[in-house]
């Protein structure tokens, strides 16, 4: 039925311009025709008057057209007539302006015996989805409003890997917090914010946004609006490692203080300059609910988590980015220390994406807790994907990650153990169709929590994402 009623208001609007333009056509057609009767009817009377002819014939060829093409433009004016009068449908529930998204991901994994916490060979599968709408909301003066929500529902925790410091080799997992792979789905509102955007200039070449503020208020992701990645920044179609997908020290490392799925409510102002179409500019800064705050229970809240972020985006010709440079920095009051008392953590990072040519898509993150304890305190991630174009398949990718944890000096004194954990992952991402890809992984885990007696870790997998 919104599929019937999204078609009926374009085709009715089509029909009647096809028809008007033939008209138009027509009555063009009709002036000449009318010029060029009264040229043929004068150069009968002439014939006539001179005698070069006995008769002229009575009904002329191009007389003959005039009548049909008359007969023609009746018939089309009483079908614009129908269709000025005819009921109009009711408005689309996709009306221009409405966006509807919906993505399903599953993850299949094996990791060897030295990998899995129980000792045996392990492997394990998971799904997860996801739909998103975002609809225009009303205007606060020069300012226009959109409201988003985010559905994700899934099955599945994927492999227990044993103690490392990167800990979630398949960032797709989903599944009711505490639940150990029950048997139904599980689905939350994941997301659910409104966001007034100010235009302070025109929108650029390319549909490309003009210089603009924004200020998004609900339950979001942080991840949405900081540390963003080009490169290395979706689950569902880049890097499956969560070391390589956002910020260790702020996503495995607890410092967002998210709840149990990782969102959580807050406030969120930023600026973003456009330049003079080569250079873009932002500064952002985010207020998120920590800790309990972050699953809206006030009790025993350290704090909330902040969050300023100041980024650069050279452009390309077309107005697009050819890359992105951001540095941020963070203060939460509702992290704990590695006892698990509460303790404040603070630190800064840099996310950093740019495009080589026409193939080369490059990444690099580096993240520094400076303030607080955890199991590592630094992290290093870099890496690129390269374009498939090279071997005709140029919606095809590859992408190579590479990392390094360091271990806290307050996890050495505790454990022991100092040295610093590698991981690697490589995938290649396959595009089946406009909808499917399929990518296959390996992944690559040595020194776990820094102790190089330990064997490596590998886990070899396989994704399928579909998207509409």
């Amino acid at each position: 039925m919104v599929a019937g009623g999204v078609l009926a208001l374009p085709g009715a609007a089509y029909a009647r311009d096809d028809v008007q333009e033939t008209l138009r056509k027509m009555n063009e057609r009709l002036q000449q025709l009318e010029q060029r009767n009264q040229a043929l009817e004068k150069e009968v009377k002439t014939l006539r008057q001179t005698g070069t002819v006995a008769a002229a014939p009575r009904v002329l060829p191009d007389n003959e057209r005039l009548v049909r093409l008359e007969r023609q433009n009746q018939v089309l004016q009483e079908q614009v007539r129908e269709l000025a009068h005819a009921p109009q449908p009711e408005p689309s529930v996709t009306e221009p302006g409405i966006e509807i998204s919906a993505s399903l991901v599953s993850v299949y994994q094996h990791a060897n015996r030295n990998g899995i916490a129980s000792g045996e060979t392990g492997h394990a599968g998971n799904y997860r989805g996801d739909v998103e709408i975002s609809i225009p909301a009303g205007h606060w003066g020069e300012a226009q409003g959109k409201a988003f929500a985010h559905v994700r529902f899934g099955q599945g925790n994927g492999l227990t890997l044993r103690d490392t410091h990167v800990g979630v080799p398949n960032s797709t997992t989903f599944e009711k917090y505490g639940g150990t792979n029950s048997d139904d789905s599980f689905a939350i509102l994941a997301q659910a914010y409104y966001q007034l955007t100010w235009p302070l200039k025109p929108t650029g070449f390319n549909d490309q946004p003009g210089d603009r503020i924004e200020l998004t208020l609900g339950k979001m992701d942080f991840f949405g609006f900081f540390d963003q990645n080009a490169v290395a920044g979706d689950e569902a179609s880049q890097f499956l490692n969560n070391a390589f997908v956002h910020n260790p020290l702020l996503d495995t490392g607890g410092d967002i203080g998210a709840d149990n799925y990782g969102f959580a409510p807050g406030a969120r102002l930023g600026y973003y300059n456009e330049g003079d179409g080569l250079l873009g500019w932002g500064v952002s800064l985010g207020i998120f609910a920590a800790g309990n705050g972050a699953r809206f229970d006030g009790r025993d809240n350290g704090g909330p988590l902040s969050v300023v972020q100041f980024e650069l985006s050279p452009k390309q010709i077309n107005g697009e980015p050819r890359g992105n440079y951001r540095i941020y920095a963070w203060n939460n009051g509702s992290t704990e220390d590695l006892e698990g008392n509460r303790q404040r953590h603070r630190g800064w990072g840099i996310s950093l994406d740019q495009r080589l040519g026409r193939d080369w898509n490059l990444f690099a993150r580096y993240g520094h807790r400076t303030s607080g304890e955890g199991a590592f305190d630094q992290a290093l991630t870099g890496g690129f994907e390269f374009s498939g174009a090279s071997w005709g398949r140029r919606h095809d990718a590859i992408g190579v990650g590479l990392g390094l944890l360091k271990t806290s000096q307050a996890q050495k004194l505790a454990s022991g153990i100092g040295g610093n954990e590698r991981l690697a992952e490589i995938y290649y991402r396959g595009k089946i169709n406009e909808h499917l890809e399929i990518s296959p992984h390996y992944q690559w885990i040595s020194h776990p929590q820094g102790n190089s007696s330990v064997p490596d870790i590998n886990v070899l997998g396989v994704r399928a994402a579909l998207s509409f």
